[in-house]
């Protein structure tokens, strides 16, 4: 039996220091420089690139052939995060117990250090040597297409026009499966494209991270509503201030509860049956859904 803690250990060293060479060692503006490192090094659980290290171990393929796609992943997932913090989007103060990163460096150096993340992750990915030259543009053009207008950013201006609105369960799951889930999708089929994984396979882990994607944004409004701001790091009620629709909010907190674990359920049942590795994975579902923070 793999100790999941151990694991997270391990492989957040690595993908720490990853995150940190990346950018250190680029010839960057200083303040510039500055700026991205402390959105990357301000802490966080590193979900995303523990998904793509779990799911290529789940295929039985070293975990360190992911090593620069998950630095790429977590690099847009830190300029996401910084660019939903300014005042024009979510207007947030504090970001894992710290001052967001507009806060300490002004809007226009936190807005230019989010475009340096995300452009920088492209060049991380196209840099990867250890891949070859098609799988490369696949995870590019994945990349794209998952952080990009019909993905993440589409989602979050969806989320944006949702506000002061009633919205259905259908629209709030579509708002989420773009502006959440793409990127946790994005971190378990580029592992799959990495280790050649067959299409039952890709299948699997697909519907696997779809319902991980929407149990994470479910724990995530459950946490908003009852969530404990010291182990957060942040305030709670920012749904409720801004009138956003949540799910505790169209199915009640109990029924909320109740739609995460049937969707953490599926998650696990997709991977039953078939030639997985999958214990870690497993285990990081479960994470997923107890998470405090």
């Amino acid at each position: 039996m793999q100790d999941l803690t151990l694991f997270l250990e391990q492989y957040k060293k690595v993908i720490d220091e990853s995150l940190f060479k990346e950018i250190n060692e680029r010839n960057i503006e200083p303040r510039l420089k500055e700026s991205m490192l402390y959105s990357i090094q301000a802490g966080g659980k590193r979900i995303r690139p523990m998904l793509v290290f779990a799911t290529l171990q789940a295929l039985k393929v070293n975990p360190l052939l992911g090593v620069k796609t998950a630095t790429a992943l977590e690099m847009i997932h830190t300029y996401s995060l910084i660019h939903d913090d300014l005042p024009a989007m979510d207007n947030d103060d504090y970001r894992r117990g710290k001052w967001t990163n507009h806060k300490v460096f002004g809007d226009a150096t936190a807005i230019l250090a989010g475009d340096a993340l995300l452009t920088l992750a492209f060049s991380i990915l196209a840099e990867d040597d250890n891949l070859s030259f098609e799988t490369r543009i696949a995870l590019i053009n994945q990349i794209s297409f998952s952080s990009g207008a019909e993905g993440m950013v589409g989602g979050q201006l969806a989320d944006l026009e949702a506000e002061n609105k009633q919205v259905t369960l259908e629209e709030l799951s579509s708002i989420h499966a773009r502006k959440t889930g793409e990127l946790l999708i994005y971190a378990v089929t580029s592992a799959a494209k990495i280790a050649e994984a067959d299409p039952e396979q890709t299948k699997r882990l697909r519907i696997f991270a779809e319902n991980i994607g929407i149990g994470f944004q479910i724990s995530d409004d459950i946490l908003d509503v009852i969530g404990d701001e010291t182990k957060m790091g942040k305030k709670t009620g920012a749904d409720a201030f801004l009138n956003k629709s949540t799910y505790p909010g169209l199915l009640t907190l109990d029924g909320a509860k109740r739609a995460l674990n049937e969707h953490v359920t599926i998650a696990k049942s997709a991977l039953s049956g078939h030639d997985f590795d999958d214990e870690i994975l497993l285990k990081l579902a479960d994470l997923i859904a107890l998470r405090e923070n």
